[in-house]
Protein backbone atom coordinates (compact mmCIF):
# COMPACT_ATOMS: atom_id res chain seq x y z
CA UNK A 1 0.00 0.00 0.00
CA UNK A 2 1.26 3.37 -0.69
CA UNK A 3 -0.40 5.21 1.67
CA UNK A 4 -0.11 9.49 0.54
CA UNK A 5 -0.65 9.00 -2.97
CA UNK A 6 -4.31 8.82 -4.69
CA UNK A 7 -4.48 6.61 -7.94
CA UNK A 8 -5.82 9.01 -10.90
CA UNK A 9 -7.12 6.75 -13.99
CA UNK A 10 -7.84 9.14 -16.94
CA UNK A 11 -10.55 8.22 -19.03
CA UNK A 12 -11.33 11.54 -20.93
CA UNK A 13 -9.17 11.19 -23.53
CA UNK A 14 -10.95 11.22 -27.04
CA UNK A 15 -10.27 7.86 -28.71
CA UNK A 16 -10.00 8.70 -32.03
CA UNK A 17 -7.86 5.94 -32.92
CA UNK A 18 -9.91 3.49 -31.39
CA UNK A 19 -12.86 4.80 -32.47
CA UNK A 20 -14.67 4.34 -29.72
CA UNK A 21 -14.45 4.91 -25.95
CA UNK A 22 -10.95 2.98 -24.49
CA UNK A 23 -12.26 2.90 -21.20
CA UNK A 24 -15.31 1.05 -22.08
CA UNK A 25 -14.12 -1.68 -24.17
CA UNK A 26 -13.58 -5.21 -23.32
CA UNK A 27 -10.43 -7.04 -22.95
CA UNK A 28 -11.81 -10.61 -22.34
CA UNK A 29 -14.41 -10.48 -19.65
CA UNK A 30 -13.32 -7.02 -18.41
CA UNK A 31 -13.44 -3.22 -19.87
CA UNK A 32 -9.47 -1.85 -20.28
CA UNK A 33 -10.82 0.49 -17.06
CA UNK A 34 -11.71 -2.56 -14.90
CA UNK A 35 -8.52 -3.86 -15.61
CA UNK A 36 -6.70 -0.76 -14.44
CA UNK A 37 -8.73 -0.71 -11.43
CA UNK A 38 -7.82 -4.19 -10.06
CA UNK A 39 -4.28 -3.44 -10.74
CA UNK A 40 -4.30 -0.14 -8.45
CA UNK A 41 -6.96 -0.67 -5.86
CA UNK A 42 -4.55 -2.72 -3.87
CA UNK A 43 -1.64 -0.39 -3.69
CA UNK A 44 -4.20 3.00 -3.27
CA UNK A 45 -6.34 3.60 -0.52
CA UNK A 46 -8.12 6.20 -2.81
CA UNK A 47 -8.68 5.66 -6.52
CA UNK A 48 -10.85 8.18 -8.21
CA UNK A 49 -11.59 7.91 -12.54
CA UNK A 50 -10.74 11.31 -13.93
CA UNK A 51 -13.87 11.29 -17.14
CA UNK A 52 -14.87 14.81 -19.40
CA UNK A 53 -18.49 13.51 -18.37
CA UNK A 54 -20.13 11.76 -15.41
CA UNK A 55 -20.22 7.96 -16.16
CA UNK A 56 -22.82 5.87 -14.71
CA UNK A 57 -20.50 2.43 -15.20
CA UNK A 58 -18.34 3.41 -12.52
CA UNK A 59 -19.03 3.89 -8.89
CA UNK A 60 -15.57 5.00 -7.99
CA UNK A 61 -15.64 8.46 -7.17
CA UNK A 62 -14.84 10.84 -10.44
CA UNK A 63 -13.80 13.73 -11.18
CA UNK A 64 -14.66 15.82 -14.11
CA UNK A 65 -12.22 17.72 -16.53
CA UNK A 66 -12.86 21.48 -16.83
CA UNK A 67 -14.79 21.56 -19.76
CA UNK A 68 -12.56 24.33 -21.42
CA UNK A 69 -9.79 21.71 -21.73
CA UNK A 70 -9.05 18.72 -22.85
CA UNK A 71 -6.60 15.59 -23.03
CA UNK A 72 -4.49 14.27 -20.27
CA UNK A 73 -3.46 17.52 -19.05
CA UNK A 74 -7.47 18.50 -18.19
CA UNK A 75 -6.99 14.85 -16.27
CA UNK A 76 -4.22 15.74 -14.48
CA UNK A 77 -5.40 18.80 -13.37
CA UNK A 78 -8.37 17.63 -12.08
CA UNK A 79 -7.11 14.65 -10.58
CA UNK A 80 -4.61 17.05 -8.48
CA UNK A 81 -7.39 19.53 -7.55
CA UNK A 82 -9.51 16.50 -6.26
CA UNK A 83 -6.40 14.32 -4.26
CA UNK A 84 -6.40 15.06 -0.14
CA UNK A 85 -3.14 13.24 -0.45
CA UNK A 86 0.32 14.91 -1.19
CA UNK A 87 1.30 12.87 -4.35
CA UNK A 88 -1.19 11.72 -7.06
CA UNK A 89 -0.03 8.36 -9.49
CA UNK A 90 -1.34 9.09 -12.98
CA UNK A 91 -2.48 6.20 -15.26
CA UNK A 92 -4.11 5.98 -18.54
CA UNK A 93 -6.73 4.08 -18.50
CA UNK A 94 -5.78 1.81 -21.50
CA UNK A 95 -2.57 0.28 -20.33
CA UNK A 96 -3.67 -2.96 -18.58
CA UNK A 97 -0.66 -4.87 -17.74
CA UNK A 98 0.61 -2.91 -15.09
CA UNK A 99 2.62 -4.78 -13.10
CA UNK A 100 2.15 -3.98 -9.62
CA UNK A 101 6.13 -3.74 -8.77
CA UNK A 102 6.76 -1.16 -11.46
CA UNK A 103 4.39 0.89 -9.32
CA UNK A 104 5.83 -0.02 -6.17
CA UNK A 105 9.54 0.35 -7.21
CA UNK A 106 8.74 4.14 -9.33
CA UNK A 107 7.10 5.22 -5.50
CA UNK A 108 10.73 5.03 -4.12
CA UNK A 109 12.07 7.56 -6.10
CA UNK A 110 9.88 10.52 -5.18
CA UNK A 111 12.08 12.06 -2.74
CA UNK A 112 12.40 16.18 -4.11
CA UNK A 113 11.19 15.35 -7.32
CA UNK A 114 7.75 17.05 -8.18
CA UNK A 115 7.29 13.94 -10.43
CA UNK A 116 8.58 10.95 -11.09
CA UNK A 117 8.12 9.29 -14.78
CA UNK A 118 9.81 6.19 -15.99
CA UNK A 119 11.67 6.08 -18.98
CA UNK A 120 11.26 3.13 -21.22
CA UNK A 121 13.12 2.39 -24.57
CA UNK A 122 14.54 6.30 -24.49
CA UNK A 123 10.71 7.36 -24.39
CA UNK A 124 9.40 9.06 -21.31
CA UNK A 125 6.20 7.29 -19.88
CA UNK A 126 4.36 10.12 -18.44
CA UNK A 127 0.70 8.13 -18.10
CA UNK A 128 2.09 5.54 -15.26
CA UNK A 129 4.05 8.56 -13.56
CA UNK A 130 4.06 10.15 -9.73
CA UNK A 131 3.21 14.00 -9.52
CA UNK A 132 3.08 15.76 -6.83
CA UNK A 133 0.76 18.04 -5.65
CA UNK A 134 3.06 20.98 -5.77
CA UNK A 135 2.73 20.43 -9.52
CA UNK A 136 -0.85 21.82 -10.04
CA UNK A 137 0.03 25.38 -10.67
CA UNK A 138 2.60 23.83 -13.66
CA UNK A 139 -0.03 21.88 -15.27
CA UNK A 140 -2.38 25.02 -14.83
CA UNK A 141 0.05 27.17 -16.61
CA UNK A 142 0.35 24.80 -19.26
CA UNK A 143 -3.31 24.34 -19.82
CA UNK A 144 -3.90 28.33 -19.77
CA UNK A 145 -1.07 29.61 -21.49
CA UNK A 146 0.40 29.78 -24.73
CA UNK A 147 2.82 27.09 -25.46
CA UNK A 148 1.60 23.12 -26.71
CA UNK A 149 -0.62 22.13 -23.95
CA UNK A 150 1.21 18.68 -23.87
CA UNK A 151 2.70 16.19 -21.60
CA UNK A 152 6.02 17.36 -22.80
CA UNK A 153 5.84 20.85 -22.16
CA UNK A 154 4.49 20.10 -18.44
CA UNK A 155 7.60 17.63 -18.13
CA UNK A 156 10.02 20.42 -19.16
CA UNK A 157 8.63 23.01 -16.35
CA UNK A 158 9.20 20.34 -13.56
CA UNK A 159 11.59 18.64 -11.56
CA UNK A 160 11.31 15.20 -12.48
CA UNK A 161 12.85 12.23 -11.96
CA UNK A 162 13.24 9.94 -14.93
CA UNK A 163 13.94 6.49 -13.58
CA UNK A 164 15.73 4.04 -16.31
CA UNK A 165 14.78 0.52 -17.31
CA UNK A 166 17.41 -0.73 -15.59
CA UNK A 167 16.89 1.14 -12.69
CA UNK A 168 13.16 -0.24 -12.45
CA UNK A 169 14.68 -3.72 -13.04
CA UNK A 170 12.18 -4.56 -15.52
CA UNK A 171 12.39 -6.85 -18.21
CA UNK A 172 11.04 -9.50 -20.32
CA UNK A 173 7.43 -9.69 -19.33
CA UNK A 174 7.48 -6.63 -16.88
CA UNK A 175 8.37 -4.34 -19.80
CA UNK A 176 4.22 -5.25 -20.85
CA UNK A 177 3.37 -2.85 -18.15
CA UNK A 178 3.96 0.20 -20.20
CA UNK A 179 1.56 -1.41 -23.39
CA UNK A 180 -0.73 0.94 -24.21
CA UNK A 181 -3.72 -0.09 -26.80
CA UNK A 182 -4.83 2.87 -28.78
CA UNK A 183 -6.29 1.03 -31.98
CA UNK A 184 -8.77 -1.92 -32.12
CA UNK A 185 -5.76 -3.79 -34.12
CA UNK A 186 -3.61 -3.29 -30.89
CA UNK A 187 -6.23 -5.02 -28.43
CA UNK A 188 -7.12 -7.57 -31.07
CA UNK A 189 -3.29 -8.13 -31.04
CA UNK A 190 -3.06 -8.36 -27.26
CA UNK A 191 -6.38 -10.20 -26.80
CA UNK A 192 -4.59 -13.22 -29.05
CA UNK A 193 -1.44 -13.13 -27.52
CA UNK A 194 -3.13 -13.72 -24.04
CA UNK A 195 -5.42 -16.13 -25.43
CA UNK A 196 -8.83 -14.55 -24.55
CA UNK A 197 -10.86 -15.02 -27.95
Amino acid sequence: MIPDCTAVILTGGDSRRMGQDKASLKLGERSLMQHVITLVQPLFSDVVISVRHPRSDITLPQVCDDSAHRGPLAGLAAGLQSAKTPWIFAVACDMPFIEPIVIERLAKFRDDHQAVVPMVQGYPQPLLAFYSADCLAEVLGCLNGDGKHSMRELLERLQVRYVSEDELLVDGPVLSSFIDLDTPEDVAMEMNKQGMY
